[in-house]
């Protein structure tokens, strides 16, 4: 552990969940620790007059395959932006039950025409096999995950991505990096976002706990020590990862 004191300030890297029942502030209330919330990163949409130069005709697909709520959110606005009106005859398959439902934002739901996996881009493909005739749009971020790009192509699937949307670095020159004892960061970008804000930022005793293989990877090429990590089998999600180091350093 980084040196021995304490930890009684985190900063989680994300927008401040919206209700009071979450497991960010049940950790707060159990270790009497201070917790903020901070995007590191912000998602800026693609403009149509960009996004035509790819020559992707969104109105062409009747079939969408959405990793997220904000590929769903963009994809769209590119279809409003592009005047297509009708989604009646367009297939939608999301990764996860919560982006699915989270399509009645936008159209009808109707099951015979929406399907999800369960959270994981291989429990998707195995959906997106049975419906092998259809040539599927994967709208994404300018930089994708090579993961999903991957799993689909070993998947023998006809697709093509569209980016719609980028990351950008939030500006946080009005945070105080080096008051926090732990930062908490979710995607490679998240980290990117620290070292362009903060250019000669030195980690000291600051715990650094990371989301995902990418994330800690990036993390540690950033010469960064990484005390807390997940998924793991023994912690699924970060809070119970960062539950489990407070045991330890906080007895």
């Amino acid at each position: 552990m980084a040196g021995n004191s304490k930890v009684k300030t985190i900063l989680v890297t994300q927008p401040k969940p919206e209700t009071e029942k979450n497991p960010y502030f049940d950790l707060a209330k159990k270790f009497n620790v201070k917790i903020d919330f901070r995007p590191f990163i912000q998602i800026e949409g693609i403009p149509a007059k960009d996004f035509r130069k790819d020559r992707v005709n969104v109105a062409e697909f009747q079939a969408v395959i959405l990793t997220s709520r904000q590929a769903a959110d963009h994809y769209f606005r590119m279809a409003s932006e592009m005047r297509m009106t009708n989604f009646d005859e367009v297939k939608f398959f999301c990764v996860s039950e919560s982006t699915a439902f989270y399509l009645q934002k936008y159209i009808t739901y109707r099951k015979r025409k929406v399907f999800y996996g369960n959270n994981s881009i291989n429990d998707l493909t195995d959906v997106l096999k049975k419906h092998k005739k259809e040539k599927f749009l994967l709208p994404c971020s300018e930089v994708m995950n090579p993961d999903i790009i991957n799993t689909l192509k070993d998947g023998d699937l006809n697709f093509i991505t569209a980016a719609m949307y980028r990351t950008v670095s939030s500006d946080l020159s009005d945070v105080n990096i080096e008051s926090f004892d732990m930062i908490v960061f979710f995607s490679p970008s998240g980290v990117q976002s620290l070292l362009k804000n903060f250019p000669k930022y030195k980690q000291g005793n600051t715990r650094i706990a990371t989301f995902g293989l990418s994330t800690s990877q990036t993390a540690k090429d950033a010469k960064l020590k990484v005390e807390v990590e997940a998924p793991v089998p023994q912690a699924p999600s970060m809070t119970m990862a960062i539950e489990q180091y407070l045991k330890k350093a906080n007895k």
